[in-house]
């Protein structure tokens, strides 16, 4: 992989490589939230997750670009927000990534080359190594940073999975027409 500098500026490769992908797979801890669990007295566990993220995977579903979710927790609350967002594939509880990845694969008939990975921690090491687009947020472990394709500027649970959809997008061709969705009507088409 390249240096941890140029890593962090994303290339006409990356632009060609966005263009083959099929499923952008996201970690949650750290990449959908800021990596933080907060815990309540009883033991209960909340998550935060950006709206911002969320309304990028909608706008990456609607683009073609499937989704899915890995990690190694189990959480009723990523299920509660997955199928908030649509998303389908939905992998927890597996400490073993490198295995649920290559399940993945075979159960969703496409190769590793066409997968972006979005991921944070050592145990999201083997997913990054294996796709055909490794990716993570500012604030990652070292040792991820100094592994991935490209680096976002937002931290987990603060923007980097919009910031890469906005990326995939604009490779795939279709951020343009994704934002003109939500230009207001020109002068004259607003009605009375």
């Amino acid at each position: 992989m390249e240096s941890l500098a140029a890593n962090r500026i994303w290339t006409p490769d990356l632009d060609r490589r966005a263009r083959g992908l099929d499923w952008l797979l996201l970690d949650v801890d750290g990449v959908l939230t800021d990596g933080r669990l907060h815990l309540s007295a009883t033991g209960e566990i909340f998550k935060s997750f950006h709206v911002r993220d969320g309304l990028a995977i909608q706008l990456a579903r609607a683009a073609g670009l499937e989704v899915g979710l890995l990690t190694a927790r189990t959480s009723e609350i990523v299920t509660a927000r997955a199928r908030d967002l649509g998303i389908e594939e939905v992998v927890q509880g597996r400490q073993d990534k490198a295995a649920a990845f290559r399940e993945l694969l075979e159960r969703r008939a496409t190769a590793a080359n066409r997968v972006a990975y979005l991921g944070d921690d050592l145990q999201d090491l083997p997913v990054l190594g294996a796709c055909g687009l490794s990716v993570a947020p500012c604030d990652a472990a070292r040792q991820v940073l100094e592994r991935v394709d490209f680096v976002t500027g937002a931290a987990g649970g603060h923007g980097a999975v919009r910031e890469l959809i906005e990326r995939l997008l604009e490779a795939r061709g279709a951020w343009a027409s994704t934002l003109a969705a939500f230009e207001p009507p020109v002068d004259g088409d607003a009605g009375p």
